[in-house]
C-alpha cells in the first residue's frame, strides 16, 4: 500500500512537472511576439515628415514632431521606455526563474529571514542612482522649453468660446479661426449620414483660417484668453500651453518641415469645446512673406478720397483792364491833352 501511494506521488508530481514546464514553454513565444511589437511600435509608427503627429491605425507610439521641443520630448520618452523595458526584462526574468527554478513540487523551501542589510543598500541605491540619470536630461529639456530669447517674431493667441484669435504682433495682422463651414454644418444636420461625414477628411479638424508660420523661424507664442481657460494644442509641436484670463503664458516654436499640423483646445471650455480645432500651416520664408504683404494689402484701410478742384474764377466786365496802345485806343498821355486844349479854348 505504501509503495503504491509513492509510486501514484511520484507519477502525480512528474505529471505536473511535464505540464507546467509545456505552459512554461508555450509562454516564451508570447513574451517574444511581444517584445518584437514593442520593437516596431517604438520605430515604424513614429516617421517624421509633414503631419507625424497625427494619429494612424494601429499607431501604439508617439510621433516624433517637427521642432525642437518636440523631438526632446520623444527623446525623453523613449529614453524612460527603454530603461524600463530593461528594467521589466530583469525582474520579470528573475521572478520567472524563481518561480520555475524554486517552486515547492521540486521541494524547495521557503528562506527564512526577515531583515538583509545588503539586499536593502543595493535595491534603494540603483534606483537612486537611475532616477539621478534620468532628471538631468529632464531638467535641461525643460528650462529650453521656456526659453523664448531670440525669437524673430511673436504671434498673440487669444481664445475664445468658441474660436481663436491670432495677433501677429508687429505687422498689424489679426484674423479670427473657427471650426470651417462644413465640419459645422455636419455635425449640426441631424440627417447627416456616416458616409458624409467619412468623406470630409479632416471632420472637426478643419478651421476657415488656419494659421500660417514661415520655417527655420523662432516663433514665440503669447497665448491669453477673453472669457474661460481654454488651452492651445498642436502635437506636432511637443507642447500644450494653457490660455487663461487675465494671464499672460508663452512658449515657443521653430518648425523644421513644412506641411499642415492639426491640433484641438485641451481644456473643458463649456458646450462646444470639442468644436475648437486649430490648423497651423508652415510654409517657406518666401511664401510666408508673400503672404503676410498680402494679408497687409487686405487689411490696411481704404485711401481717402481726394478733395474736388476748384473752380477757376474768370474776371468780371468791371474788372477787365483797359486796351494797351496798340490795340486801336489812344495812349493815355494824347487823351490828356486833348482834354487839356479844350478846357483852353
Amino acid at each position: 500500500m505504501g509503495r503504491a501511494l509513492a509510486s501514484h506521488d511520484a507519477n502525480r508530481h512528474s505529471g505536473f512537472d511535464v505540464m507546467q514546464a509545456g505552459r512554461f514553454k508555450q509562454w516564451i513565444p508570447r513574451w517574444a511576439s511581444a517584445l518584437v511589437l514593442l520593437a516596431l511600435s517604438t520605430s515604424a509608427f513614429a516617421v517624421p515628415g509633414a503631419g507625424p503627429a497625427d494619429p494612424r491605425e494601429w499607431q501604439l507610439n508617439m510621433g516624433r514632431g517637427v521642432t525642437p521641443l518636440s523631438q526632446h520630448a520623444y527623446d525623453a520618452h523613449m529614453m524612460v521606455l527603454w530603461v524600463c523595458v530593461v528594467i521589466g526584462v530583469i525582474v520579470f526574468s528573475a521572478m520567472a526563474y524563481a518561480m520555475f527554478k524554486f517552486r515547492k513540487s521540486k521541494g524547495a523551501v521557503a528562506a527564512q529571514f526577515s531583515h538583509n542589510t545588503t539586499a536593502e543598500i543595493i535595491w534603494t541605491v540603483i534606483p537612486v542612482l537611475i532616477l539621478i540619470g534620468l532628471s538631468w536630461p529632464a531638467t535641461t529639456k525643460l528650462i529650453a522649453m521656456y526659453d523664448t530669447r531670440d525669437s524673430e517674431m511673436t504671434v498673440k493667441v487669444t481664445g475664445y468660446q468658441w474660436m481663436w484669435k491670432y495677433d501677429y504682433l508687429g505687422e498689424g495682422v489679426a484674423f479670427t479661426s473657427r471650426l470651417d463651414r462644413d465640419s459645422d454644418r455636419l455635425r449640426q444636420d441631424k440627417a447627416s449620414t456616416q458616409e458624409e461625414i467619412r468623406a470630409h477628411t479632416h471632420y472637426l479638424l478643419d478651421v476657415d483660417n488656419p494659421l500660417v508660420l514661415p520655417v527655420d523661424t523662432k516663433v514665440r507664442f503669447v497665448v491669453t484668453a477673453d472669457d474661460v481657460i481654454h488651452s492651445w494644442w498642436v502635437p506636432a509641436f511637443g507642447w500644450k500651453q494653457d490660455a487663461i484670463p487675465g494671464i499672460v503664458n508663452e512658449n515657443w516654436a521653430t518648425i523644421r518641415e513644412p506641411g499642415i499640423y492639426r491640433g484641438q483646445c485641451a481644456e473643458l471650455c463649456g458646450k462646444d469645446h470639442g468644436f475648437m480645432p486649430i490648423v497651423v500651416k508652415a510654409v517657406s520664408k518666401a511664401e510666408f512673406r508673400q503672404w503676410l504683404a498680402a494679408e497687409k494689402a487686405k487689411n490696411a484701410p481704404a485711401p481717402a478720397p481726394a478733395p474736388a478742384a476748384a473752380a477757376p474764377v474768370g474776371p468780371t466786365p468791371d474788372d477787365a483792364a483797359p486796351p494797351a496802345a496798340g490795340d486801336g485806343a489812344p495812349p493815355a498821355t494824347a487823351q490828356v491833352r486833348s482834354d487839356a486844349a479844350s478846357a483852353a479854348g
